[in-house]
């Protein structure tokens, strides 16, 4: 018995395909700019709360990510990362 594959190689099937590329490549720049984050945090001895490394981990907006990753090396807490935010 033949089994039909054509869907796989159809239109809507390369554009579900691309949009799960698009959305698992953002993601993974999210979650890295997020570990640079923490990085920078650590690596000035500055504790980091669970609240707050939960909004930092869990954020995907690489706009806010960037906002903080900025903010990060020069903070002198967590909450410095999200001034005025």
């Amino acid at each position: 018995m033949a089994v039909d594959l054509s869907f796989y190689k159809s239109a809507i099937s390369e554009e579900i395909r691309d949009e799960g590329r698009s959305e698992g490549l953002s993601e993974g720049r999210s979650e890295g700019i997020a570990q640079g984050i923490l990085l920078f945090l650590a690596q000035a001895g500055i504790d980091v709360p669970d609240e707050a490394r939960e909004r930092i981990t869990t954020c995907r907006d690489i706009d806010t990510l960037n906002r903080w990753l900025l903010r990060a090396p020069t903070a002198r807490s967590a909450e410095d990362v999200f001034a005025g935010e």
